[in-house]
């Protein structure tokens, strides 16, 4: 058989690191550097581009659960990611450019993989061919109208990733380093606003020039700071800018509102604007974001941007292995599938790898419990009662409920982690 995975970020390298690892020899794909889409700006594999975060780390949170669920699996990204990663308070967030760094020399080394650059045109589809389609949440260009074929029809939503500002630029006489309630030490900078300060940005921000004119379906979870705005007045004070258990140092009192300001790199030399998905004009985010005091003199290492994520309909067209229904021998992996989220990709490319090395042996799919966060998500997109489908990340609202009720919610979701985990024990990888 001849194994072919197309795309190179997280679902891509993981899914070609299955295969490899289980003695398969694949050809991974990728169209960088000759094409890029919009958000992507390096040349490495396993690019992150709406945030260096990859969410909690704790166990007793879904999110720290799945990573837990995939480091226990063989997944090479959270191992880089453990390698690569900057004081985040409860969060694990990375040195983007040394995380994906780590994953491209890991790739390009194994014996097993065989790296081509270029765009890919047409989806190889012969009788030996083995492929998984891991073409990410931007796809593009011949490949989607082929995609758009084999799966009946597409379905898409906007997404939006946050500014980067560089540390020497922060005026610190504005801002305060701690974490929200003391965790973690100091990992983030905070930028208080008075409420004056406050109002006054959020009228500027529901006034100010976007970069597209007509309106998006935006994902809840990538909300764009103008458009929460315009949502009323203390939106953002309830959500990206909230400033609960935060003290200012200068008053000895809990601010108005606060931006926070999260490392991107291990130098700390670099800061994202934490929810501050934007689409306005470049001018625009430098004037509005200038009226946050502690961005009066911001110099920008990126605007933020706003790009298009399209998904395929999964119910009807995947198995919960992520195989086509239609066409087993063409795995689909990522975000694409509508699994939504960095790790929630990445699982994905790990499940589609193990099942393409089993499918060519003639071997049972591996199909997760449905206890476990991986084995629901590969539930929630083969759910075919879903009417509405739309991308899903990790969650323990996906999981089966505990046979005993639990009132204190991190003691249940510990319970649900628990769970999981041991539901993970003895699975044959």
């Amino acid at each position: 058989m001849k194994f072919h995975v197309i795309g190179a970020g997280l679902a891509g390298v993981e899914a070609a690191w299955q295969l490899a690892e289980h003695a398969e020899h694949v050809t991974l794909y990728e169209q960088k550097p000759a094409k890029k889409s919009p958000a992507h700006n390096s040349e490495l594999f396993a690019e992150l581009v709406c945030s260096n975060s990859l969410k909690a780390s704790r166990l007793d949170s879904a999110a720290g659960l799945l990573k837990e669920e995939m480091a226990r699996i063989g997944s090479i990204t959270v191992q880089a990611a453990r390698n690569n990663s900057v004081p985040a308070g409860g969060a694990l967030a990375v040195d983007r450019q040394a995380f994906s760094d780590e994953i491209t020399k890991k790739i390009c080394a194994h014996p097993n993989i065989s790296v081509k650059l270029g765009e890919v045109k047409k989806i190889p589809q012969g009788e030996n061919d083995i492929v998984i389609i891991a073409t990410g949440p931007l796809t593009d260009g011949p490949i989607s109208n082929e995609i758009a074929k084999l799966t009946g029809e597409y379905l898409s939503f906007y997404d939006a990733a946050a500014p980067i500002v560089t540390k020497e630029s922060i005026d610190m006489e504005n801002a305060f380093l701690a974490s929200r309630y003391a965790k973690g030490g100091s990992d983030y900078i905070n930028c208080p606003l008075g409420r004056d300060e406050y109002e006054n940005f959020i009228n500027e921000l529901k006034n100010a020039q976007s970069a597209v004119l007509h309106d998006f379906d935006v994902y809840e979870g990538c909300m764009p700071i103008e458009k929460l705005a315009k949502r009323g007045l203390d939106a953002p004070r309830f959500g990206p800018m909230k400033p609960v258990g935060l003290t200012d140092p200068k008053t000895g009192k809990r601010p108005w509102a606060a931006v926070q300001l999260r490392a991107e790199n291990c130098e700390k030399s670099m800061y994202n604007l934490v929810g501050f998905q934007t689409n306005l004009k470049f001018g625009e985010q430098k004037r509005v974001f200038a009226l946050i005091p502690a961005l009066q003199n911001a110099e920008y290492v990126r605007y933020g941007v706003m790009h298009r994520n399209s998904f395929i309909n999964s119910p009807r067209c995947l198995n919960a292995d992520y195989s086509l229904k239609r066409q087993p021998n063409i795995f689909f992996a990522g975000q694409i599938t509508g699994v939504e989220g960095y790790m929630e990709s990445a699982s994905s490319g790990i499940v589609a790898g193990i099942n393409a090395a089993r499918r060519a042996a003639g071997a049972q799919s591996l199909v997760l419990s449905k206890y476990t966060m991986i084995g629901a998500l590969q539930s929630y997109i083969s759910d075919a009662g879903i009417k509405n489908f739309q991308p899903m990340g990790a969650a323990f609202g996906l999981l089966p409920a505990l046979d005993i009720k639990i009132k204190d919610k991190r003691e249940r979701y510990a319970a649900f982690s628990k769970r999981s985990l041991d539901y993970l024990k003895g699975v044959d990888i």
